[in-house]
């Protein structure tokens, strides 16, 4: 009797955490893919960073990428507690990806506001799936204010030290960075810079025109503690006028857009000034929005 060879094994659907964990990671590239962005690392040149390169940033993004399940899983595990007692199981995950991060790119800080803000947005979707709760945009950025609530007046507000960047930013002027964004449950990317996302891909404008546009919404609107620290307050000032009047301009997707995209990136490189945390809420941006996807 002929014995038959095995057949392999019917190739699975992903599920819908690899989904949300894939496009987590495609969102890490997305952003540093975008050319041209003023003053940021991209295809074009490496913004006002002269440490860091497009090749660090994907080597980063491989890094982190491998992380992102671990942040589903471990809302899923954690669903039965109380959103605001989630942070605090992060914590070690998000230190070990940190420090993944920091053996890819030897020591660079490229993404140590997407290891926070992707954290908690997988963590999140692990949450609400566990819960058998929807997820949408509104939903994940909702459960994530719950799983911050607190966190700017604990850690900015009543013990500053003083001993990181964005906590001397906050005790000089009151910016509250990555920080502030989360626990608002990235009300900018909800009420700003996703519906302007979706309007112009509604329109009939490609994805690069859609994100670019996100971008200067972002940069125009964020009080990004990136820029403070660069250029202070009349750094960060002068960098939202500028993308404001971009914007006003019509753009990216006017004739002159991608040319005064440029000037703005020469601007931005002479005065030293990139807007890393608005790079950061655009990954947040794109990604939320392949949710209706």
């Amino acid at each position: 009797m002929r014995s038959h060879p095995e057949r392999p094994p019917a190739a699975t659907a992903p599920s819908a955490s690899q989904r949300f964990a894939r496009n987590a990671f495609r969102a890490l590239l997305v952003e540093v893919n975008l050319t041209p962005k003023p003053g940021l690392v991209d295809r074009d040149n490496n913004g006002a960073h002269r440490d860091m390169n497009l090749s660090h940033f994907y080597r980063s993004s491989r890094a982190i990428g491998l992380w992102l399940p671990h942040f589903i899983r471990q809302g899923e595990a954690d669903a039965a507690m109380p959103a605001e007692q989630q942070l605090s199981r992060l914590r070690p995950l998000g230190i070990a990806c940190e420090q993944q991060m920091f053996r890819a790119t030897g020591g660079i800080n490229t993404h140590k506001g997407s290891v926070f803000s992707l954290g908690l947005l997988c963590s999140a979707f692990g949450r609400l799936q566990q819960q058998q709760r929807p997820i949408d945009a509104p939903g994940m950025c909702r459960e994530v204010a719950r799983m911050c609530s607190g966190l700017v007046s604990r850690e900015l507000q009543q013990n500053n030290a003083g001993q990181t960047a964005g906590q001397r930013l906050f005790a000089e002027f009151g910016l509250s960075g990555a920080r502030g964004e989360a626990e608002s449950g990235f009300q900018r990317v909800i009420n700003g810079a996703l519906p302007l996302y979706r309007q112009r891909i509604a329109s009939g404008e490609g994805e690069q025109v859609a994100l670019m546009d996100s971008l200067l919404w972002l940069m125009a609107h964020n009080d990004d503690t990136n820029v403070a620290s660069r250029g202070g307050i009349s750094g960060l000032r002068w960098l939202q006028h500028y993308a404001r009047q971009l914007l006003v301009l019509g753009g990216a997707g006017v004739p002159q857009g991608l040319a005064r995209l440029r000037q703005f990136d020469v601007a931005c490189i002479a005065r030293n000034l990139s807007p890393g945390g608005s790079a950061d809420l655009l990954i947040v941006t794109w990604l939320l929005a392949q949710l209706g996807h």
